[in-house]
This record gives C-alpha cells, structure tokens and sequence, in this order.
C-alpha cells in the first residue's frame, strides 16, 4: 500500500509539473487516456504480490509439503513482482546529471529530446558500458536464480531445490555459454528460465564485443 500511494503521488507531482509547464488551469488537461493507461499499468505492477504458500503451516509448526499447484501459483505471482524493478530506472532518470541540470535540460527541449529513462539508460550505456552490462548481469543472475529455485522446489530431485547457490551456479554458467552439466532442471519452468537466461547471455555476450571492439 505504501508503494502504491508513492506511486500515485509521484504521478500528481508530475501531473502538476506538466500543467505548469504547458501554462494550464485544469489538471484534467493533462491526463491523457496514454497517461492514465500508464498509471493504471503501474499500479497493476506495483500490486502484485507474491501468495504466502506455506504459510499457514509454518505458524501451525508443521510439515506440510507444498503442492504443485502452490508453487505453480507462487511462481506466476512471483516473477511478474519483479516488474517494479522499473523503478529503479526511474530513480536512475530522476537523479541523472542529465536530467537535474538546467543547461541539459535547456538544450534538450531546443532540441525536441524527452529525458526519459530510455534515453538516460542509452547515454550511461554509451558512457558506462561495463558497469551498465556488469550490473544488468548481476541482476539478472540473482532474478532468475531465485526464480530456479522455487520453480524447482517440488521436484524430487534436492540440487536446485534445497541450495539457492547451486541455482545461482547453474544461472551462471548458463548466461555465459558454459554448461558443464554438473547440475541442471528437471522441470519445464526451470528449462524455460534456463532457456531464457542463455539468450540473454548470448545478447551480453554480443554487447560486450560491441564495447571492446
């Protein structure tokens, strides 16, 4: 509730910036159907939330084993969540040097460029690119490790399902093309995040030739 009344008020202060900006007396000038789309959007994000599986038995101090359909459950709810990483980006826009100076922002509008967080993150990429490509790694390793673990937290099988350091290994030996084949999934939704995890190495793989070359 907290984040979502953060995200609303971030949005009427925006709102306001706009209206005074553009010269305006009414703010409904300014909510637009694309702008109210987004806001929507976001708070759609911003209230997902993970189902307490196991919950209940861990108060009640027992064993309960937890089903199939509860991880598959925990899963679906759980990925989305970290949509709100996007608010990281936001943050990065807000405090940029790019987007807090005067001049920039002067030049910019004489210019027709809109400081968004795309265009902050292209300029830090052009600046920074291996601290922008280590930290995306990074996260991206921990995201999908975590999401490993509990996709595999069902099945039989205790490498993945028991150790959050083993899914973290085997994220990474996967983002970087490795593979030695000491651990791997045993269920479609670790496959898939495997899958997905080796694509993108191969894009950050890309990336950094880009960079170096």
């Amino acid at each position: 509730l907290i984040l979502l009344g953060l995200i609303v008020a971030y949005h009427c202060c925006e709102v306001q910036l706009y209206v005074h900006d553009i010269g305006a007396e009414d703010w409904r000038i300014a909510m637009t159907t694309d702008r109210i789309a987004l806001i929507a959007l976001e708070l759609a994000v911003a209230a997902i939330h993970p189902y307490p599986v196991g919950l209940q038995a861990y108060f009640q101090k027992t064993t309960t084993r937890t089903t199939l359909s509860e991880t598959e459950l925990e899963i679906m709810l759980a990925l989305p969540m970290f949509l709100r990483l996007y608010l990281l980006g936001r943050a990065m826009m807000l405090h940029s040097r790019l987007f807090t100076d005067t001049a920039s922002r002067s030049i910019g509008a004489l210019n027709k460029i809109h400081f968004n967080t795309r265009f902050v993150g292209k300029t830090l990429m052009t600046t920074y690119p291996g601290t922008v490509l280590m930290i995306f790694s990074v996260s991206l390793w921990i995201v999908a490790a975590w999401g490993l673990h509990v996709c595999e937290r069902h099945h039989n099988y205790r490498d993945l399902s028991s150790n959050y350091m083993e899914a973290l290994w085997m994220v990474s030996v996967t983002f970087l093309s490795i593979g030695y084949g000491d651990v791997v999934p045993h269920t479609y939704c670790g496959r898939s995040i495997c899958l997905l995890t080796g694509i993108m190495g191969a894009g950050c793989t890309v990336l950094v030739v880009a960079v170096v070359a």
